[in-house]
């Protein structure tokens, strides 16, 4: 299983969780900063788009690991639960095609 480690402590607000991702995740260049690009970069696992530095074999799952995941919590609530809730989604979209869920959300 593939596993990338965000850093919970440093994710004091949305921005600070886009940086976060860009550095974890290889985004591209030109990433919007956004949730909506986000999902959209994070669709793409088992594709050969390049939006990730991560290419996911057919069942193979990326488990996205939030370290500190309670500070984040204290101060960002509401983005964790959407990006829970975007995990949920994106997994449901992989299904949608016919495949595995791709992603699997760990807070430490």
């Amino acid at each position: 299983m593939a596993s990338v480690e965000l850093n919970g402590a440093a994710i004091v607000d949305e921005a600070a969780f886009h940086r976060e991702s860009r550095r974890a995740f290889g985004f591209p260049e030109d990433y919007a900063g956004s949730i909506d690009a986000w999902v959209d970069c994070m669709s793409y696992l088992r594709d050969e788009e390049n939006m990730t530095c991560f290419r996911l074999k057919p069942n193979e799952v990326l488990e996205i690991v939030i370290r500190d995941a309670e500070q984040m919590n204290a101060a960002v609530p509401d983005l964790l639960e959407e990006i829970s809730f975007c995990v949920g989604g994106i997994n449901e979209r992989y299904e949608d095609y016919g495949e595995k869920p791709a992603l699997k959300l760990v807070l430490r």
